[in-house]
């Protein structure tokens, strides 16, 4: 199992900060890469990133992708956001037992990583390996993105009708969505 990671909305200080997870078969991530290839190809854009990219195309990405075998999972949190709060929310999504890889999108400390591991294995996760990626590398972080994007978007704004059709469209694929104390939704 891979695990990719984006967030979105954590350099405010207000609203919500969103972490998505992006959970991949190892035998489906070369399928789910070059499909996220072809979807960026036949729209003609460069890799996706969420606030680059407008409505329209957010939605078309969505999509050309929403078909592929992937399931993701969601931590809403109250900003300002902190490490503490991700690595409790990352814990807590990642119960799952053995992880092969996770690939977290940016730049970190090692120590970073290595606290992480530290949080993960102290809450019974094994991962094989932990490192940081940036989504030209790695295909899978763009849908991270996306995600993390649909959920702050609908969350910090409910009224919002781009973000509640994209909402409605993406809710097929999480498996799990919380936020501290305040919701949890999950479906096997």
């Amino acid at each position: 199992m891979f695990v990719f990671i984006d967030e979105s909305g954590i350099h405010k200080q207000d609203g919500q900060s969103t972490t998505a997870l992006v959970y991949v078969q190892v035998e489906h991530l070369e399928t789910l890469d070059g499909a996220i290839l072809k979807a960026e190809k036949d729209l003609r854009i460069k890799p996706f990133h969420w606030r680059e990219e407008s409505w329209k195309i957010r939605q078309a990405f969505l999509e050309l992708l929403i078909k592929q075998e992937f399931t993701v999972k969601i931590f809403v949190s109250q900003n300002p956001f902190t490490e503490e709060k991700f690595e409790n929310g990352v814990a807590y999504l990642l119960s799952d037992g053995y992880l092969k890889n996770i690939i977290i999108d940016g730049k970190k400390p090692r120590g970073y990583i290595l606290r992480l591991k530290k949080v993960l294995r102290d809450s019974g996760v094994s991962v094989a390996k932990i490192r940081m990626g940036n989504d030209k590398s790695f295909p899978c972080l763009r849908l991270a993105d996306l995600f993390a994007g649909i959920i702050r978007a609908y969350f910090d704004n409910a009224q919002n009708k781009e973000a509640k059709k994209l909402y409605k469209m993406a809710k097929i694929k999480i498996t799990t969505l919380t936020g501290g104390q305040t919701f949890q939704i999950s479906r096997p």
